[in-house]
């Protein structure tokens, strides 16, 4: 699937204590490095996913090479919630006490992460890195700010449409080819099986609701001589913003229900079989292979306005 320039893939900013500190209390805290004996303490604090042994498996890995490797050095690792992640991060910033030397973030964070202070410049480090020439140049200008380097790519996916095969070779009906096709599959899911969410979607998933923007001509924002105006209150944008919306009922996915759930909610709800669609990640695929839908589903493009149209996807990952 080919993605524009506009959608910047998520990553994960390697905030190094020490020889690159982190600026962990901007206002409060004098942050320069006094010298590094590289021993001690490593906080790193990672993003909590829905299906989460995979992911601890490798890092409890790479905890043990880099403890053998640095002798008098130890790792603490705590997973946080992805969806309060800004909350505690910037609370951090301002508490050298409780602040982590690594975290794990994506490209939304970037920016503001950098504004408040919170962020390394490591610049130096990630030239000198030997596998910086492997980066995907959009992933690294999502971490980069004014020209300075405040993080490294962690890992890249792309949002598409997860879809349960039994459900709908029961309905005999097929993926949804366009926006509109989408919307009305799952509202007639939804009436056919009132068990199901037709399609899961949440209140708190910007990212899924994006490409309904997108794929209506929308923006979030323009950019003009450096300077941002928001776009979400155009034509088209308010008309992406209706068909995602217009999921929200008991037709599809009952508002009391699903209106505060976020990305990783849908998801759980897809793999735990209460969802006949979900717009997920490649990076939701392990959570699904181990969930009640195992052998029972398939991915596809998320559908454009025209018919066979494949809508702009937002990129993500950690």
């Amino acid at each position: 699937m080919k993605l524009s320039a506009r959608i910047a893939a998520p990553v994960a900013a390697l905030v190094l204590a020490g020889l690159t500190a982190t600026a962990c209390a901007p206002q409060t805290s004098d942050t320069s490095a006094k010298g590094d004996d590289k021993s001690g303490t490593l906080r790193v604090w990672l993003f909590q996913e829905v299906g989460n042994k995979p992911k601890e498996k490798v890092v409890d890995a790479a905890v043990a090479d880099f403890e053998k490797a640095h002798k008098g050095a130890k790792v603490e690792v705590e997973y946080i919630p992805v969806d309060t992640r800004a909350q505690r991060i910037k609370a951090a910033f301002n508490d050298p006490k409780s602040a982590p030397d690594l975290i794990e973030y994506g490209n939304s964070d970037t920016a503001g992460y950098v504004k408040d202070g919170g962020l390394a410049d490591v610049t130096e480090e990630f030239g000198a890195w030997d596998e910086a020439k492997d980066t995907d140049p959009i992933a690294k200008q999502s971490v980069t700010v004014d020209g300075k380097v405040y993080g490294a790519p962690f890992f890249v996916g792309v949002r598409a449409l997860y879809y349960r095969t039994d459900v709908f070779e029961d309905l005999g009906i097929d993926p949804p080819k366009s926006q509109a096709e989408l919307v009305s599959t799952a509202k007639k899911i939804r009436k056919a099986k009132p068990d199901l969410y037709g399609l899961a979607v949440g209140g708190a998933y910007t990212y899924g609701a994006m490409p309904f923007i997108w794929a209506n001509g929308g923006e979030l924002a323009g950019e003009t001589g450096g300077k941002f105006t928001s776009g979400i209150n155009s034509e088209k944008s308010r008309k992406g913003i209706e068909a995602y919306t217009s999921l929200f009922g008991d037709d599809n996915c009952p508002a009391a229900k699903c209106a505060s759930m976020g990305g990783n909610a849908t998801v759980t709800a897809f793999a735990s079989g209460k969802a006949a669609m979900a717009i997920g990640g490649d990076f939701s695929h392990a959570a699904v292979e181990a969930g009640a839908v195992k052998g029972k589903y398939a991915v596809v493009p998320l559908p454009g306005v025209a018919e066979n149209s494949i809508a702009p996807a937002f990129a993500g990952g950690n």
